[in-house]
């Protein structure tokens, strides 16, 4: 009996202490309890104490909540603040936000000041970024998620990302997170790292990251080389699209490798036949080859004859007559017929002719000048003398006198 009394004793003791502990509560104060229930606004908490407290969601987090188990589990131990007491409706009203917002400034400082990179998780996605709950409201601005530009972000809510402290305001209640500085301090190690093992000439794997219209961005393993325009193919490229396509695999070879400016250049040219080496014994001197006018200059012109094969046709084998410019004659992208007067692919040098391929015009017969002048008998060269064998170059026979040429016109003046 005894023993019962005892027991009862102790319960009623451990009760009025309970009761003393919760008339002692005030706003403001910190408590420490067990989550028993949850509802889709709020959670139920067992203090220990003649009634339970209730922490409604918005007292929850930082950030904006759908339903109170994204914040909380049931058996989940937490320590709140004291919010209100309403004695009458025997509720105490807590908050875990204010909680996690005290301990969250001084971290988040901390990291701040280190530059410490940490996880989180993205609990919305609004105007201008995303956010997430780090003790406070933590901001992603949409141009700090990733290093290249997202139109949509609506598949990053839930996602966790790695995160910066990008900047802190505890005054204001302002935490500005950043992904795009982790993402860009692992893309300049890795960066480093791959163009110190680069070397000229490499041939590499690549993907086509991106175009423009000078030429087209290749992903090399973590970092991107450009490729000129100029160095997508052996042929002329008007715009890079009209080569490769975002995504395709290309084989490229390295051309430059510049670790100040971090520029690395690479060429897919390069990595293929030359056209000349295509060519090599595909044409011989003699062939009649057909071709595409592709630059006139002042000399003559060049015919494109294969794929980045061109060759010369000289202003003087253009045509039979004679012409002032290849313009004349000839327009650019016009095709024509050449005969290959000499091909030599060592030195990527072909000359061509087009008035080869051409029957020449009969040549008008020449007719001997008329004159109303008497003509001059003409003295004898030696040079017409010496092609004439019936003719002696002796002096004897080339000496003569005036008076045995114009002696019978001197006896008439006498």
């Amino acid at each position: 009996m005894s023993e019962e009394i005892n027991v009862q004793d102790s319960v009623a003791q451990e009760n009025q202490e309970a009761m003393d502990n919760f008339v002692s509560l005030k706003k403001g104060d910190t408590v420490k309890g067990t989550i028993v229930k949850i509802e889709d606004n709020q959670a139920y908490v067992s203090l220990g104490y003649k009634y339970d407290g209730i922490i409604p969601i918005r007292e929850l987090s930082a950030v904006q909540l759908e339903n109170a188990t994204d914040a909380v589990q049931i058996g989940q131990e937490v320590e709140l603040k004291v919010v209100s007491i309403d004695d009458e409706k025997e509720k105490l009203v807590l908050s875990k936000r204010q909680i996690d917002g005290d301990r969250a400034w001084d971290v988040l400082q901390s990291r701040f000041e280190s530059g410490e990179v940490f996880e989180v998780a993205v609990a919305d996605v609004v105007k201008g970024g995303l956010v997430a709950d780090v003790g406070v409201r933590g901001f992603i601005p949409a141009s700090m998620v990733e290093r290249h530009f997202v139109e949509d972000f609506s598949d990053y809510k839930g996602r966790t990302l790695r995160v910066k402290v990008k900047e802190i305001d505890r005054e204001n209640n302002k935490v500005i997170l950043s992904q795009k500085e982790v993402l860009d301090a692992e893309f300049e190690q890795s960066k480093q790292q791959v163009m110190s093992s680069l070397q000229v000439g490499q041939q590499l794997e690549g993907t086509v990251q991106r175009l423009t219209p000078f030429g087209a961005f290749v992903d090399i393993g973590g970092i991107d080389g450009l490729v000129h325009v100029s160095e997508l193919s052996w042929q002329h490229v008007a715009h890079p699209k009209d080569v490769v396509s975002e995504g395709q695999a290309v084989t490229v070879k390295v051309l430059k490798v510049d670790p100040t400016a971090g520029k690395i250049s690479l060429s897919l040219k390069a990595a293929q036949p030359g056209p000349w080496e295509s060519a090599n014994g595909q044409f011989a001197i003699g062939d009649i080859v057909t071709g595409t006018v592709r630059r006139i200059v002042t000399f003559g012109a060049f015919v494109e004859i294969a794929p980045g094969v061109e060759g010369l046709v000289h202003i003087s084998q253009i045509a039979h007559r004679h012409i002032a410019t290849p313009y004349d004659v000839l327009k650019e992208g016009q095709e024509v017929q050449a005969k290959v007067l000499d091909f030599n692919p060592a030195e990527k040098r072909v000359s061509l002719s087009i008035k080869e391929t051409e029957e020449a015009p009969e040549q008008p017969a020449e007719q001997a000048p008329r004159s109303n002048k008497p003509q001059r008998e003409r003295s004898p060269k030696q040079e017409d003398l010496g092609n004439n064998p019936n003719v002696s170059l002796s002096n004897q026979s080339m000496s003569y006198s005036l008076a045995e040429r114009f002696g019978d016109k001197l006896s008439k003046l006498k």
